[in-house]
């Protein structure tokens, strides 16, 4: 397996940190790995939240996941030969019931300073990178000691500054999908079918006070920095690098010791960019190894199965509205979006919306067990008026063996709507079983 020497010094990495996990440094404002973090969204700034300071404190944790998957799938697709007649580029390939390339995280946290933290994730085993790499990292600032300053304390008692090459705050779906390594937060196994995802270079600011959210942030628009000149075809009348836009708006709270409910709406928003890749910057991959891939597909390469990308390079202008309510055991979580965008060679916007719907019961004095599901549904447009439509549903169960490790079960069906002939997911469905097994600590 790819990395396995890096995966094999953080195992052991992961055996002392769980035996000695009674000696974690408690980290303030910060989300746990394990079902402590479990529908978490934004760190809050409750008075359980401050840790206090009694010194620089460094955290290492780590996620691990791996997945047995049997898939099957079929296509109406018309014969396509590849560019010398030798292959059907239409032809899906053979899947057989195996195991997929485990998955790991590297999760370093420090309390730099009172109400200062840092957080840094490496992905060391992702389907789509042979080696290790940094997802990305952050400051965040819920306290500014150095200032000395009573009025400076007393708004830091509302608000909170991140700043970094971070996981972009649009959406709340985020919060609850798969990160590579780190599956623990997702009940289910796949993500959304549209994925909202990217790490980009800016920074964001909170407000928070008796349940109400409220955030704005700027961002260098692309998934790395970038200096030199935009250069692309002249039918782009807006030839340049510009900010991405984003902010969110919510309410947030417990109405009663059992009820809680959360609405939010988010907006992200850039008019030019390079290459933006809202829908495409998880690089780490999707669960559904060689879903609707052709023959000649491997699973490096095309590690994107089972997701769809409308491909708003240039310009994306997205939406996403979000309600969570937890009463007892019982929780909903819904998701609407609405984007539009175009690349750097059209000249008409195209539109994209998706729609999910999860619910799950919990189960047990520690709520160690659940059972549910999701419904997805995508439409977007391939050209101006012309529109393809996803389908998917899920159903699942999990079973957390301890609050560190948690054992999940899916069965998932996914149809391809309304796409060409000539189109390889023309007719296109998939649909199986698939268990994970994940640790997050």
């Amino acid at each position: 397996m790819r990395n396995t020497s890096i995966i094999l010094s953080l195992l052991i990495t992961a055996l002392f940190s769980l035996t000695a996990f009674a000696q974690q440094p408690e980290i303030s404002f910060f989300r746990p790995y394990d079902q402590d973090g479990i529908n978490q969204f934004e760190t809050t700034k409750t008075e359980a939240d401050d840790k206090g300071f009694e010194g620089v404190k460094v955290r290492v944790g780590g996620n691990f996941t791996q997945q047995f998957q049997a898939l099957s799938h079929s296509n109406t697709a018309d014969l396509v030969w590849n560019s010398d007649s030798t292959a059907n580029i239409n032809e899906l390939a053979a899947l057989k019931p195996g195991f997929n390339l485990a998955t790991a995280n590297l999760n370093i946290d420090v309390q730099l300073q009172d109400g200062i933290r840092l957080n840094l994730v490496t992905y060391l085993s992702s389907r789509h990178h042979a080696e290790a790499w940094v997802k990305g990292g952050y400051l965040q600032i819920d306290r500014m000691p150095f200032f000395d300053s009573e009025l400076v304390d007393n708004l830091m008692e509302y608000l909170t500054i991140r700043i970094g090459h971070m996981e972009v705050n649009y959406g709340d779906a985020h919060f609850r999908r798969t990160d590579n390594g780190n599956a623990l937060y997702n009940p289910f196994v796949g993500n959304l079918i549209m994925d909202a995802f990217n790490t980009e270079i800016g920074g964001e600011v909170y407000f928070q006070s008796n349940g109400v959210l409220a955030m704005l942030g700027v961002t260098g628009g692309e998934i790395k920095g970038e200096i030199g000149e935009v250069t692309g075809p002249p039918t782009d009348d807006k030839l340049k690098r510009s900010p991405t836009i984003l902010g969110k708006v919510g309410y947030d709270s417990e109405l009663n010791e059992n009820i809680r409910l959360r609405v939010t709406g988010s907006a992200y928003y850039t008019s030019s960019s390079k290459r933006n890749v809202l829908y495409s910057g998880d690089r780490s991959g999707s669960r559904y190894y060689l879903a609707m891939e052709n023959t000649a597909a491997s699973t490096g390469s095309n590690f994107t199965s089972g997701r769809y990308n409308p491909g708003f390079t240039d310009q994306v202008t997205a939406i996403m509205a979000n309600v969570f309510v937890r009463a007892y055991g019982l929780e909903v979580f819904g998701t609407y979006e609405n984007a539009s965008g175009r690349t750097s060679s059209e000249t008409e916007e195209r539109t994209a919306s998706q729609f999910a719907i999860e619910a799950l019961y919990r189960i047990g004095a520690k709520e160690n067990f659940y059972l549910g599901g999701r419904y997805n549904s995508m439409t977007a447009e391939t050209a101006p008026g012309t529109d393809v439509t996803i389908n998917r549903y899920q159903l699942g169960l999990g079973w957390f063996i301890t609050p560190n490790i948690l054992l999940k079960a899916e069965y998932v069906n996914q149809d391809y709507v309304d796409f060409a002939e000539t189109s390889i997911f023309n007719g296109g469905n998939f649909n199986g079983a698939m268990i994970e097994a994940t640790v997050g600590f």
